[in-house]
């Protein structure tokens, strides 16, 4: 059985557990408290962070390696594209989502940062955002009616503006509306630990 240990309020340990509960499997959450890490994971991610996700001999750590591993070994629902050029696609719209966006996330998840680096994070996070809010006003999801791998990597993030005090704006009312499709998914709400349930109360 596939174990994922998983941060209880960790952005990239949610994405995880959204693709586990979409896919509808046997596996096992082990809850980390990201404040005190287990020795054991430093042996299994050289970085000491979480997801980290075992099954037999297999060790893997980032999120998005963890989730196309789950996507390709248990293949329905299918998040990445079947075609192979739009799946490339679909790889780069990660990539730059990664470097143009939530590595955002890394710095509002930080303690230690200044309020000036925190601002900073809040407005390009809105930015960002903003660019990509006039996708949804056409289509459902990210690559358009079908959910994908793309969605389930924005979800922590949507679920966290609030939490990360990202001003909402009248741009982004198409983002939030896209929000609420994902937030209702059943594998999403699945997928809330109580820590994160307590992110929106």
């Amino acid at each position: 059985m596939m174990k994922l240990y998983s941060g209880t309020s960790c952005p990239f340990s949610h994405r995880c557990r959204i693709v586990l509960f979409e896919k509808g499997m046997d596996f096992e959450i082990l809850d980390v408290d990201t404040h005190s890490m287990p020795e054991d994971l430093a042996v299994m991610n050289p970085y000491n962070e979480v997801p980290v996700l075992v099954e037999r001999d297999l060790t893997l750590y980032e999120s998005n390696i963890i989730n196309e591993y789950i996507d390709e070994r248990f293949p329905h629902p299918q998040l990445m594209p079947a075609d192979p050029v739009m799946r490339a696609r679909a790889r780069l719209m990660l990539f730059n989502f990664e470097r143009e966006l939530f590595v955002h996330m890394k710095t509002l998840e930080d303690g230690t940062a200044t309020k000036k680096v925190l601002d900073a994070a809040r407005i390009a996070v809105r930015d960002s955002l903003t660019q990509i809010a006039p996708l949804f006003a056409k289509q459902k999801y990210m690559l358009g009616e079908e959910f994908s791998m793309l969605d389930v990597a924005i979800a922590p993030l949507l679920w966290r503006l609030e939490h990360y005090g990202i001003e909402m704006t009248k741009p982004l009312v198409p983002i939030l509306k896209y929000a609420e499709r994902l937030f209702s998914r059943q594998a999403f709400i699945d997928s809330l630990t109580p820590n994160e349930k307590a992110m929106r109360k």
